[in-house]
């Protein structure tokens, strides 16, 4: 399955002018009616299963882009759809930052790894320099998906080993914590994972050598976060995560590390 097998032309909506995210979530669900896909779900469920996913934590996750997603019973297919607001809408976005294009998945209830993939591919797609300046230009469904499709080289079932980097995110700041999980979610949720750990201070304070300078308790707060992303997002998702940490080098509760990486193969299913 790729991207473009799944975005449904009939759901493409550019130019809209919506006052807020209520009303950007009833454009969302109105297009994703005029699916033939989704004639036996009402717009009412489609909106109200939108709303509840909303409730979880706002899915507009920076850089003027929103996923909208959810799963309802009884749907045999993904439909993927766009919508565009040349202005901006205010959509509760990660940074702050009103949200110019919308791209919509309602998927079946059962099939959540291959919906976790679809995400991954449309923030791909969109985290590509120029892509959202280039569809936001499009004035017609068919320009719209035309651009879209044009950027994104990705297969979903895609069998790239190689091309891919390895991030490990040492987090001490329990504060920012849940802000990075979720920037890096949006890049590679099918192979994230968190650790937990221990600060080396509390083992240090037990040494006669380190006594003197580590008598206070440490801190308990440490994770791990690993996650697998394609290697041309490897400079995006660095500056994802210091949207949230601030710069890096002048930062003492937060570290990251990054690795080629030779062979990556199979993904981790969402527990």
């Amino acid at each position: 399955m790729s991207l473009s097998e799944v975005l449904r032309e009939e759901c493409i909506v550019p130019g809209l002018v919506p006052g807020d995210k209520a009303s950007a979530l009833r454009e969302v669900a109105a297009a994703a009616k005029r699916s033939p896909l989704l004639e036996n779900v009402s717009e009412s469920d489609i909106l109200a299963a939108l709303e509840e996913r909303e409730a979880l934590g706002s899915t507009g996750f920076g850089k003027g882009i929103a996923i909208p997603h959810c799963r309802i019973g009884g749907v045999e297919d993904f439909v993927v759809g766009i919508l565009t607001v040349a202005d901006g809408v205010a959509f509760d976005a990660l940074d702050g930052e009103a949200v110019r294009i919308i791209v919509f998945i309602v998927g079946p209830e059962g099939q959540a790894r291959q919906h976790l993939r679809l995400l991954s591919g449309i923030s791909h797609t969109l985290m590509v320099e120029g892509a959202v300046d280039e569809v936001l230009a499009e004035t017609t469904p068919i320009g719209v998906r035309d651009s879209f499709v044009r950027h994104s080289h990705l297969e979903i079932d895609a069998k790239d080993r190689r091309n891919k980097s390895l991030f490990h995110v040492f987090v001490q700041d329990e504060a920012v914590f849940r802000d990075i999980i979720e920037v890096l979610s949006v890049t590679g949720m099918a192979s994230l994972v968190v650790l937990d750990a221990e600060n080396t201070g509390r083992y240090l304070s037990r040494i006669p050598l380190f006594a003197d300078f580590l008598r206070d308790e440490p801190s308990g707060f440490c994770r791990v976060v690993m996650v697998v992303v394609d290697r041309r997002l490897s400079n995006e998702t660095l500056r994802r995560i210091e949207s949230v940490t601030g710069n890096l080098d002048e930062n003492t509760g937060c570290m990251v590390t990054v690795q080629d990486v030779f062979y990556a193969g199979g993904s981790l299913a969402p527990q």
